[in-house]
């Protein structure tokens, strides 16, 4: 290189390290006055320093940086140990930026006059400093201290008995105990590397220019006798065989499209089939039309009845196999009430949940659920939660409970009690509750145990008291038989959103697994209140200690400084810290630490896998002004949950994100997903690793395993595997059940946020994965129906 370009990337080096200099000064100042660490001010004084020496020609600037790396290295393990991925944002420039400064083009710059290099004092002590942080980085690598490395201990105790026959997927949850689990086991962990690609479907179901920012492909298909069941994000029901993938017949129930809906997505749908001398919930014997039955709900308030065998609707149910959802609601704006998830179909009652638009006002449908004959759709019952009468039902002078709370997630059965177990979220809006009624705030975000005939409560759990953070019951609750020594014990798991997971009773709803009631913080926004206290599961994945400063990240250390001073200026007094005009950093976040993939669970080794995730969200309060008004000016309603949402009819409009540096980072240090394994005798964590790469969301594809946040759920099977799709880069992946590790995966060509399933056809096991992506996830778009097997 020519003397001149020495001299001018020798310049640029200095200029270079002084902007980061002042970078830091500036901001460290500010986080000092925030009440934050001092050490990044510190450093940019250093490095400016650094920096005039470098201009000067002092080879002090060597030394200096030395000490730099050096202070830096130990106070990087003081704050988090020898934690890589927390680490790394600490080390990530100054450590290539110091062997910049060993460079010949640098130190010849730097050396006295007549000499051709710098002393060797302070190069051996750079190198020496830069040497110690590659020891740091390799002591960090050698463990995950977030891990937990445990194995699946038999239980030594007669397994309970499983009611499920093996070849079909007959029910979203694989049966209506919503546990995810699969009898088959040709699958296992020595048999699972030979799994390869044998069909695949594309519905051709993508998104218009009409739809919304959240559509999405959420679905787990249904198999039952030679055919595989699914849908696609407009609701179009796919028949396919199981066999092959082959079309059989598919029904397009031509569902609006509507930039303004908050979802446009299918979850699935559910299947009933007329046993023999059926009779109707009135007495009355089952009618010949429809022996097998296909119900799909739509985004814009219908709910079909389809024969399973054509596709054709079911004419004898409801209005020529249609029911008009909204029916019963007094506000019936289409679009506000969507079926985003599949009904629970019991052998005479169809229960009917649905999702009421998030966050636009209180005068929005109710949420009420319904129970349905599962042959003619006539309602039998009703359970509106926001009724001092929750069971009375419509009439010309009664609607449902506008605003009530609803249940968008699927709910699981117990038919030998004669219970349906609903989980519901809260009235709406969801982050400011001053207006609510004592009967809206009774059964708010609560799991209610309700008798599948009358729909009358048997009993009810609340998750979150008077929930202004959307800390809803999310997900499906799953059934299990816990074996002791006295014999099962019938449990319902109930994950949510904070974290915790209750363990009930499921007969009577008592807490098997304590969950003691914690102060929580208060201070709520003007006209609102708080719960003094909140239910605090002993088994649980939310966090035990408060957020601190050390625990923000970033790519850089420069990001990761905008991180530590955003959280300081947030109010933040951990889980349950009140929304406010200032900005609350509400963790676990809106998406929650559990969503709608819920658990599985493998009865015969008594294991519940999970797959929890860490985002922290923002929550800030608008008060009403011009741009801002208190009731709809002709405006439509926000086609998203994020951003800003206008909770009419209240003192406040709130926006709502994730978290996330300058660079569109998550803000909290990973891992943001984990795997885990929670043993039922003893409600313990067995082993629990991170999840996922930045593969597909870092602006260069390296497969660096953070551990990513996942829309979806786990598939276990009695082969000992655990199957997983739902991670942000686009992969199919299976883990040995007993310790947790990765036995084999494969690239899909699109997001995978839904949950797999397994079946049995001609004598070979198949593992079924719908990859279509999530619209404001931001995964990639895709339509593809994707049947793995055993290569012969």
């Amino acid at each position: 290189m020519s003397p001149s370009w020495d001299k001018r990337l020798f310049l640029a080096t200095a200029v270079v390290v002084a902007l980061f200099g002042i970078y830091l000064m500036l901001g460290g100042g500010w986080l000092i006055v925030l009440g934050g660490s001092p050490y990044y001010l510190a450093a940019g004084i250093a490095l400016v320093v650094v920096a005039l020496l470098l201009w000067r020609r002092r080879a002090a600037a060597l030394w200096l940086y030395a000490v730099v790396v050096l202070a830096t290295m130990a106070w990087a393990v003081w704050e988090v140990g020898f934690d890589f991925w927390a680490l790394a944002p600490r080390g990530d420039v100054l450590v290539p930026l110091g062997a910049w400064l060993m460079l010949p083009f640098i130190t010849r710059t730097l050396a006295p006059v007549g000499e051709r290099q710098v002393g060797r004092g302070p190069l051996l002590a750079l190198g020496a400093m830069l040497a110690l942080a590659l020891v740091v980085v390799g002591v960090s690598l050698a463990r995950d201290r977030h891990a937990i490395r445990g194995t699946v201990a038999p239980t030594g105790l007669e397994p309970p008995a499983v009611d499920q026959a093996a070849d079909d997927w007959t029910a979203y949850g694989g049966s209506g105990r919503g546990d995810r689990y699969s009898e088959l086991a040709q699958i296992t962990p020595r048999t699972v590397g030979r799994l390869k690609l044998t069909w695949q479907f594309r519905t051709g179901d993508l998104p218009g220019p009409d739809d919304p920012a959240e559509i999405t492909t959420e679905v787990t298909p249904l198999k039952v006798g030679d055919l595989l069941y699914t849908c696609s994000p407009h609701q179009i029901v796919f028949a396919l065989e199981a066999a092959t993938g082959k079309l059989r017949w598919k029904f397009d129930p031509q569902v609006r499209r509507d930039p303004s809906f908050q979802h446009m997505t299918c979850r699935g749908v559910a299947f009933h089939r007329t046993r023999p001398d059926a009779t109707a919930a009135d007495g009355t014997p089952a009618p010949a039309e429809c022996p097998t039955r296909v119900y799909l709900p739509t985004d814009d308030g219908r709910l079909f009845a389809l024969d399973g065998q054509t596709g054709q609707p079911c004419q004898g149910f409801g209005d020529h196999g249609q029911i008009d959802l909204k029916r019963g609601s007094e506000v019936k704006q289409v679009g506000f009430y969507q079926g985003t998830s599949p009904p629970a179909v019991t052998d005479k009652v169809l229960i009917m949940g649905g999702a009421v638009i998030d966050n636009y006002s209180g005068k929005v449908p109710s949420g009420v659920i319904r129970g349905f004959d599962v042959y003619s759709g006539r309602l039998l019952w009703a359970f509106d939660a926001g009724n001092p009468d929750p069971n009375e039902m419509p009439s010309p002078t009664h609607h449902f409970t506008a605003g009530s709370p609803n249940s968008w997630a699927v709910s699981a059965v117990d038919e030998a009690l004669g219970l349906v177990y609903v989980p519901l979220g809260s009235a709406s809006p969801d982050i400011w509750g001053g207006n609510r009624t004592p009967a809206q705030e009774r059964y708010d975000s609560a799991l209610v145990a309700l008798d599948i005939a009358t729909g009358k409560l048997r009993w009810s759990y609340q998750n979150v008291h008077h929930d202004i953070w959307d800390m809803d019951v999310p997900a499906q609750p799953s059934l299990a038989d816990i074996a002791t020594r006295d014999g099962p014990v019938s449990a319902v798991y109930v994950p949510a959103k904070t974290g915790n997971i209750f363990v009930l009773d499921r007969r009577d709803g008592h807490p098997i697994v304590p969950a003691p009631e914690v102060p929580v913080p208060q201070g709520p926004a003007p006209g609102d209140r708080l719960a003094p206290t909140q239910p605090a599961s002993q088994l649980s994945f939310r966090p035990r200690q408060r957020l601190t400063g050390a625990q923000m990240w970033g790519g850089t250390m420069f990001d990761q400084l905008a991180c530590r001073i955003l959280f300081k200026r947030l109010r933040y007094e951990g889980p349950f810290t009140p929304p406010s005009v200032q900005g609350t950093l509400v963790f676990p976040g809106d998406l929650g630490m559990f969503e709608w993939g819920g658990l599985a669970v493998d009865g015969r080794r008594q294991v519940a896998i999970a797959n929890p995730m860490s985002l922290p969200f923002v929550s800030r309060l608008i008060p009403r002004g011009h741009d801002n008004p208190a009731a709809p000016n002709g405006q439509h309603p926000p086609g998203t949950e994020l951003g800003v949402q206008p909770m009419y009819g209240t003192p406040f409009g709130a926006s709502l994100g994730v978290f996330l540096s300058p660079l569109g980072i998550p803000c909290l240090q990973p891992p943001w997903g984990e795997l885990a394994a929670i043993d039922l005798r003893t409600n313990r964590v067995v082993w629990r690793h991170r999840v996922g790469t930045i593969r597909d969301m870092a602006p260069l594809p390296v497969p660096l395993e953070l551990g990513v946040p996942m829309l979806g759920g786990p598939l276990v099977t009695a082969g000992g595997v655990v199957f997983l799709t739902s991670t942000m880069d686009y992969a199919i992946r299976a883990y040995d059940v007993t310790d947790g590790r990765l036995l084999w995966q494969d690239r899909l060509p699109a997001g995978g946020q839904s949950t797999p399933m397994s079946y049995e056809q001609g004598g070979r096991q198949y593992i079924v994965t719908v990859d279509g992506g999530h619209g404001s996830f931001g995964t990639k778009i895709g339509d593809y129906v994707r049947a793995y097997t055993l290569a012969d």
